[in-house]
């Protein structure tokens, strides 16, 4: 099969494409033909060796663990799934590539109405946002900044902690303003003065901020919050020298939220935005724009 494998940290010229064998599934895991790959800001960080503290990489590597696909074998154990069936959810050897093994509990069936490029958007930044949420307890009536409203993470976290009742203040570049805006939010540019306009929306403070871009806003949102408290990024490597919480914890991969979420995708009721869409082949230009940030929505690799 093809995939794409990094065999050294560093850049994105380190990714090239291989010949490598089908993998087969072992006890309780299933093999997946792949139609759709998320490209996470993680993929770049794990490629370029800055994450190895935290997640240690045997080389080569695979990149990816997001994906889309159609069961093709099933393991020793698997009776809810059978060949056919279609799927999203995580990886468990790499999702780069022509076919993947995931584990069958974290795999969610996908429904008709969604899309292969909208599925693989959306197991990642679902998890994700849900878990920070509740790591900043977000509860009805609640002010929340969210800085990168209008990533592939910042787009579902909008919509998740409206739907819990609370305000969202979205940060975003001057061309998305309007879509932070029909996400649920308001919007606002990132940049100078943030803290000073920030205070000019919500007079009585924000009660929590949410970090998705990693683009140096923490010392605004310090000075936002008049602390650290409640305060999580996912993007920030400075986070432990500021004080601020870093949301590495394990993923929760619920197969069930990931189902109910894909069935509200695919109806409309929440919005999963796809916004560039590469073959197999140019990884290494999806994960250069993954890299650079300033994404509105999911960048994706399609499959076969």
């Amino acid at each position: 099969m093809k995939a794409i494998v990094f065999d050294t940290f560093g850049g994105t010229e380190v990714l090239h494409e291989a010949e490598l064998e089908v993998p087969r599934p072992g006890p309780g895991q299933v093999r997946v033909r792949v139609k759709a790959v998320g490209v996470n800001p993680v993929d770049g960080k794990i490629r370029s060796g800055t994450m190895e503290a935290i997640f240690p990489t045997r080389l080569p590597a695979v990149p990816g663990g997001e994906i889309a696909g159609v069961v093709d074998a099933i393991g020793e154990g698997v009776t809810h799934l059978e060949v056919g069936d279609e799927v999203l959810g995580w990886s468990d050897t790499g999702s780069y590539a022509q076919y993947a093994l995931a584990s069958a509990a974290v795999l969610a069936p996908k429904p008709v109405g969604l899309d292969w490029t909208h599925a693989a958007a959306l197991p990642v930044a679902s998890d994700g946002a849900e878990r920070v949420l509740d790591l900043l307890g977000i509860t009805p009536g609640d002010t929340l900044l969210i800085h990168g409203a209008s990533g592939a993470l910042g787009t579902i976290a909008v919509q998740l902690a409206v739907a819990r009742g609370a305000r969202v203040i979205g940060t975003a570049g001057p061309s998305n303003q309007e879509y932070v805006t029909s996400l649920g939010a308001t919007a606002i540019v990132y940049g100078d003065d943030l803290v000073e306009r920030v205070r000019a929306l919500a007079p009585d403070g924000v009660d929590a901020v949410f970090d998705a871009a990693g683009k140096g806003a923490l010392e605004d949102s310090i000075a936002l919050r008049g602390g650290t408290d409640r305060i999580v990024t996912t993007a920030d490597f400075r986070a432990a020298e500021l004080g601020v919480v870093f949301a590495e914890g394990p993923q929760r991969r619920s197969a069930a939220r990931l189902a109910e979420l894909a069935r509200l995708a695919a109806d409309g009721s929440l919005v999963t935005t796809v916004g560039a869409v590469h073959p197999l082949a140019e990884a290494a230009k999806a994960q250069q724009a993954s890299d650079a940030g300033h994404n509105r929505g999911k960048i994706v690799l399609a499959v076969g």
